[in-house]
């Protein structure tokens, strides 16, 4: 399969995603955060599982884990809310910059692939990475406010 690499950076970033979400729910206070990160997470399980199954029937391995990128920032952020008076707002700010890591991939493997399948199906799930990338940001900027 052709960009298969590209695939399996995306299904690990989405894994980063899908992680943070998860710690981040059990972290903030809010059932108004927990429902959107319960949400969000549903949203990247859904992007996981498209991205692996056209792996998977490529013969390609699927990635189980996230990057270390993604590790380092989750890391951080816990650590950042620990220190915070404010845990709400740092995990809105640094999950809505996972979903800037997201979105600058997406658009870049929609522009560089070549492989008129991987690219059918990531213009499928563009609208929902780039809606999920847009309430983030929007709810960051609600918290600033």
């Amino acid at each position: 399969m052709q960009n298969a690499n590209t695939v399996k950076e995306l299904v690990q970033i989405s894994r980063d995603g899908l992680e943070f979400y998860q710690d981040a729910m059990n972290e903030v206070q809010s059932e108004r955060l927990k429902a959107v990160f319960s949400r969000m997470a549903g949203n990247k399980r859904a992007l996981i599982a498209a991205l692996s199954s056209k792996l998977a029937m490529n013969d390609e391995d699927v990635p189980t884990d996230g990057t270390f990128a993604g590790s380092l920032r989750k890391t951080y952020a816990d650590v950042r809310a620990k220190l915070s008076s404010n845990e709400d707002k740092v995990y809105v700010t640094q999950l809505e910059e996972t979903e800037d890591r997201l979105l600058h991939h997406f658009q870049s493997a929609l522009d560089d692939t070549t492989d008129p399948s991987v690219k059918g199906l990531l213009q499928q799930y563009y609208p929902q990475v780039k809606a999920c990338h847009d309430e983030m940001r929007s709810l960051k900027q609600q918290l600033a406010a």
